[in-house]
């Protein structure tokens, strides 16, 4: 029987190799966070912005770098071998607190929480790390409660948030302005062919197949090859594109595929929303018996309602999540096509499609394939304000047909 082998330890600087503008920054801050001889003070700060493209990999950097300032090996900072490093990585370390937001927009009472968890001192390192995700979701209101902490932080906290760029749409400019900033960018396709191989167990073929057509984002590259489910959803979205030349079957076949994102938004967290459900209702006694027990339960149905819309909310943003997936996928084929129209070539996001995006060049000129973009952009957008899933891809299969020339 062949056993698997473990990959051995890589260190933050093993990790960042292919992006040396962030490796040089994260490793000269965790040695002035140390006080190595020779490292500028100025090169460390408590508070951080890290940008990039979706799934370059932001949060994973950020963890590196939390890795780096936790480090206990006394010459190598980020070894990847201690304790402390393995922890970080795996998602345990005491004193890195990673923030995953899972509803669309992060409220003042999340922030709350951030707030106290960044005002604990440190357990065994000498710095507490609170990495964000997403920190484009903040609200007005919430980006304006956390602007003390991030602007005043305390010395042994550091604080790393998460958007997809500086712009004012992605991201609070009173919060930038407090920040140091640390462009992401993606992973190039040979290395994130090599993570995949190393990290996911992938062929080489399947690992550079899920690079290009992920994007080279990372997380989503991940999924690809370890879900069939995802793969499957991606052959769908690709379908579409043949679909809007065969009469209503497109049309048809949205429908399915929305009612499918749907359930697997749902079915893939039931278990974990239920144990939620079950642990507000035992904290607060429902279920326990007589008198005084009723007349503590009268108040409970706020908070029951309370849970169950923020666990509405976290299923409307993952249901959008997958759709929006679904989109990037059917811009891959028009995008290809004018790759191969104009002869460019670029490498194509959909090399195992080639055979459609081929035929859809050979129908529509370069116009009608960038009005097929366009509709699928809009379509994005509508989906963003809140626009019934079926609505707004139905108005985008009207405008590509028209643009491919379909009756």
């Amino acid at each position: 029987m062949n056993v698997p082998s473990i990959p051995a330890p890589r260190s933050v600087a093993e990790r960042l190799a292919d992006i040396p503008s962030v490796r040089s920054v994260i490793l000269a801050a965790a040695a002035a966070a140390r006080g190595v001889e020779g490292a500028p003070a100025h090169a460390m700060t408590h508070s951080w912005l890290f940008t990039g493209p979706p799934g370059a990999g932001r949060s994973t950097s950020a963890l590196a770098f939390a890795a780096a300032l936790v480090c206990t090996d006394p010459v190598e900072l980020g070894c990847g071998r201690c304790q402390s490093c393995r922890d970080v990585f795996a998602g345990a370390h005491t004193d890195v607190v990673h923030v995953v937001p899972q509803e669309l927009v992060i409220k003042v009472k999340t922030v709350r929480e951030i707030i106290a968890q960044a005002s604990r001192l440190p357990a065994i390192s000498p710095y507490r790390i609170i990495v964000i995700d997403d920190a484009d979701r903040f609200s007005h209101e919430a980006a304006d409660a956390f602007l003390k902490t991030v602007e005043e932080p305390p010395a042994s906290t550091v604080i790393i948030m998460c958007a997809p760029s500086t712009d004012p749409e992605d991201f609070s400019t009173t919060l930038r302005s407090r920040c140091r900033h640390l462009y992401v960018p993606a992973p190039s396709t040979s290395e994130l062919v090599r993570l995949l191989m190393e990290e996911e167990g992938a062929s080489e073929q399947a690992a550079r197949l899920a690079a290009v057509t992920s994007l080279h984002h990372v997380g989503r590259a991940r999924r690809l090859v370890r879900s069939e489910e995802a793969q499957k959803r991606r052959t769908t979205a690709i379908n579409l594109a043949e679909l809007v030349f065969h009469g209503d079957q497109a049309f048809k076949a949205v429908a399915a595929l929305v009612k499918s994102a749907d359930a697997a938004a749902k079915d893939a967290y039931a278990d974990a929303d239920q144990e939620e459900r079950d642990k507000l209702e035992n904290a607060l006694g429902m279920g326990a018996k007589g008198k005084g027990a009723a007349r503590a339960l009268r108040g409970t149905a706020g908070s029951i309602k309370e849970l169950e819309a923020a666990q509405k909310a976290r299923g409307t943003r993952r249901l959008r999540d997958v759709l929006d997936l679904t989109l990037v996928d059917v811009a891959g084929v028009y995008r290809d096509a004018i790759v191969i129209r104009s002869g460019s070539g670029v490498e194509l996001v959909h090399p195992d499609c080639e055979g459609l995006s081929r035929e859809i060049a050979q129908r529509v000129d370069v116009a009608g394939l960038t009005e097929c973009l366009d509709a699928i952009a809009e379509c994005r957008e509508r989906l963003d304000q809140s626009v019934l899933p079926v609505i707004a891809f139905n108005g985008m299969l009207g405008r590509i047909r028209l643009a491919c020339g379909v009756s």
